[in-house]
């Protein structure tokens, strides 16, 4: 006979939301990844020279990346 594991209300909980967030982080990342259109190098050799990072000033963007990956950005 196999032992059995007994979880608390509160316990099972957790451990279902934090089991359905990691599947929908991973779908996320799936779904980005097919919106993101494919780019050859010679295309993006063109844009680099079309689009240089020194045309524009720091100041015209914000940087997300800490965006990614902040559990307080889930609630």
């Amino acid at each position: 006979m196999e032992p059995t594991i007994t979880l608390n209300a509160q316990a099972l909980k957790a451990l279902i939301k934090e089991s359905v967030r990691e599947v929908m982080r991973e779908e996320w990342l799936k779904f980005f990844e097919l919106l993101t259109p494919y780019v050859d190098d010679e295309e993006q050799a063109d844009i680099e020279a079309s689009f240089s990072p020194s045309d524009y000033e720091d100041k015209d963007f914000i940087d997300v990346t800490g965006w990614f990956g902040d559990e307080s950005q889930t609630q």
